[in-house]
C-alpha cells in the first residue's frame, strides 16, 4: 500500500510540474494569425513578429494554448510616427458573456505626442475598470518589455520590470476576480479612430499607412490551462507553481516605491477617481486596499 501511496504521489507531483512548465516556444510555435495574416509575417527564428495595419485590415495574434496564473510577457516596439487612431493591443481573455480578461492596450497620437497605456480588467464579463498612464520613455524607438503577472493573490501589470497597476483578490468580500477561466494571450493592431485618440476627435490619418508594430520574444511562465481540473492544480503550492510563493503574494518594499513614483507622475486617468461617472457609487474594490 506504501508502495503504490509513493507511485500515486509520485505521479501527481510530476503532472503538477509538467502541468505549470515554461513554454520556451517561439511566437511561430506557441501563437497564431487569427486575422490579417495576408499582410503580417513572422521573421527570422521564428521569435520575431509584425503586425501591420493599413486600410484593407489590422492583425491580430493568438497563443494556441490557455493558461490561469502566472507570467506573460512580451517585447514590443510600437508604431512609430502618426498613429493617432491606432490600438495596440497586448491582452489576455477567456470566451463568452461571462469572461474574464487583462487588458494593455497602447493608444496611439499625432507625431510627437505621447502615447496612452490604457489597461483594464474583466471579471465575469464585467469591465470598467480603466487606468491610463504616459510612459517616461519612447515606445516606438525600441523593444520594451510589457508583462502581466497573475496568481490567485493579485493582477499586476509590468513595464519594463517596474509595476504599474495592481488588482488584488477580493474574492471573499463578493468581489469578483479572474481564477476559474483559463485565458490565452492576443495581441491586435486595429483601427480604433472612434475613440482612441482625444476621445475620437483625432482621425486615423490613411497617407502614413502601413502601421506597423514589432514583437519579439513572447514568454509564459505559466500552467497551462488543461480544463476545470487546473482551478486546483494551478494554484497548488508546489515549487512547479513558482507563482504561489509568498514572496508573489504582495509587491516588496521596492516594488511598492516604483508603482507609487508611476502612479503620482504618470498616470492620466482612474476609474477609482471618477465619481462623476460613477454617480458617487463606486466599483466596491476602489474602497481596498490594493498593494
Amino acid at each position: 500500500m506504501a508502495c503504490c501511496q509513493a507511485l500515486v504521489i509520485t505521479a501527481l507531483v510530476m503532472g503538477i510540474a509538467f502541468h505549470s512548465a515554461l513554454v520556451e516556444a517561439t511566437i511561430a510555435k506557441s501563437m497564431y494569425f487569427n486575422w490579417g495574416a495576408h499582410h503580417s509575417s513572422i521573421l527570422g527564428n521564428g521569435d520575431d513578429l509584425r503586425l501591420v495595419l493599413d486600410q484593407t485590415s489590422g492583425s491580430g495574434i493568438k497563443s494556441k494554448r490557455a493558461f490561469l496564473f502566472g507570467s506573460l510577457e512580451m517585447l514590443i516596439k510600437l508604431v512609430p510616427g502618426n498613429s493617432a487612431g491606432t490600438v495596440t493591443a497586448y491582452y489576455l481573455s477567456s470566451t463568452g458573456t461571462k469572461h474574464d480578461e487583462i487588458d494593455f492596450e497602447f493608444l496611439g497620437n499625432s507625431t510627437g505626442e505621447p502615447y496612452t497605456v490604457h489597461t483594464n480588467i474583466y471579471t465575469q464579463g464585467q469591465g470598467n475598470r480603466e487606468q491610463q498612464f504616459r510612459l517616461w520613455f519612447d515606445p516606438t524607438s525600441d523593444y520594451h518589455n510589457y508583462t502581466i503577472h497573475w496568481n490567485p493573490s493579485q493582477v499586476v501589470w509590468y513595464v519594463d520590470s517596474v509595476p504599474i497597476r495592481v488588482f488584488r483578490n477580493y474574492q471573499s468580500e463578493g468581489i469578483a476576480y479572474p481564477n476559474q477561466q483559463g485565458m490565452r494571450v492576443y495581441s491586435s493592431l486595429w483601427n480604433a479612430d472612434n475613440w482612441a485618440t482625444r476621445g475620437g476627435l483625432v482621425k486615423i490619418d490613411w497617407t502614413s499607412s502601413p502601421f506597423v508594430a514589432n514583437y519579439r520574444r513572447f514568454r509564459a511562465r505559466a500552467c497551462k490551462w488543461n480544463g476545470a481540473v487546473s482551478v486546483g492544480l494551478c494554484a497548488l503550492p508546489t515549487p512547479g507553481n513558482w507563482w504561489m510563493s509568498p514572496v508573489y503574494k504582495q509587491l516588496s518594499n521596492g516594488q511598492q516605491g516604483q508603482l507609487k513614483w508611476v502612479r503620482d507622475n504618470y498616470m492620466i486617468y482612474n476609474y477609482c477617481s471618477d465619481f462623476k461617472r460613477f454617480n458617487g457609487q463606486m466599483p466596491p474594490e476602489c474602497s481596498k486596499p490594493q498593494f
